[in-house]
């Protein structure tokens, strides 16, 4: 039996994994899905003391309340930026496997804003400034390419997302984070625009400093960003390889 953490990206919450937890679960796994704090069930957590600290946290306790060893933490979209960090700050053995789907992989210093465009950093920044608790709302589904019941299901979910999360830099020891295998499952119909600095790096085994460190693992799928929704056997199959 495996240990799998899966954890959502911005305006999510468990609820993005729900299809691909119960299959993982049937197949014999312990799968357990987070809610990060002020999304989701939890919304009513929202607030501007949240940061990305906060949402770490909500990562790291799950593995401990959950008792989980030797884990695949599979992680989606800007919770890239959380995989990132657990996998430095847990100990050796704590992970056996960390999925980026679509997500962030950060340099270290980086933000989850530093690879995007100008426009987009404003218009989130500005979004948040204007409410109470310092949070931007979500997009049209759309841009995940999202159709017909995906897409309602999707839009009617979502929630705003804490807006301390979105500049906050991230320190971190790259080659803490490379012990761990890592595989990047690239989305590529269509791609998401603010994941397009991303490809790149994660083909480049010198991207973190210019050190020489093991690289990850590609998995290109010709579907949207969303694929634990779009394609739920296949993104099911590909993490229960890794077990």
């Amino acid at each position: 039996m495996a240990n799998y953490l899966l954890v959502h990206g911005a305006w999510g919450g468990a609820w993005y994994w729900r299809p691909v937890q119960h299959a993982l679960i049937r197949a014999g796994h312990n799968a357990h899905a987070v809610t990060l704090t002020g999304l989701g069930e939890r919304a009513h957590l929202l607030s501007a003391a949240i940061t990305l600290e906060t949402h770490i946290a909500d990562v790291r306790q799950a593995l401990a309340a959950e008792e989980m060893r030797d884990c695949i933490l599979v992680v989606h979209s800007y919770a890239g930026m959380l995989g990132t960090a657990v996998a430095d700050r847990e100990p050796a053995g704590a992970l056996r496997h960390l999925v980026y789907v679509d997500a962030v992989v950060p340099r270290p210093g980086e933000s989850w804003s530093s690879t995007h465009g100008r426009a987009t950093r404003q218009a989130r920044l500005q979004a948040a400034a204007a409410t109470p608790e310092f949070s931007f709302p979500p997009p049209d589904p759309a841009v995940f390419g999202l159709a017909d019941n995906d897409y309602g299901w999707v839009k009617r979910r979502q929630t705003p997302h804490p807006g301390h999360t979105y500049e906050a830099p991230l320190d971190f020891d790259p080659a803490r984070v490379a012990r761990v295998p890592r595989t990047f499952i690239d989305c590529t119909a269509p791609a998401l625009g603010t994941i397009d600095a991303i490809r790149p790096r994660v083909r480049d085994a010198k991207f973190w400093d210019g050190a020489w460190l093991p690289g990850c693992r590609i998995v290109t799928m010709a579907t949207g960003h969303d694929p634990m929704i779009t394609r739920q056997d296949e993104m099911t199959r590909l993490l229960l390889d890794l077990a």
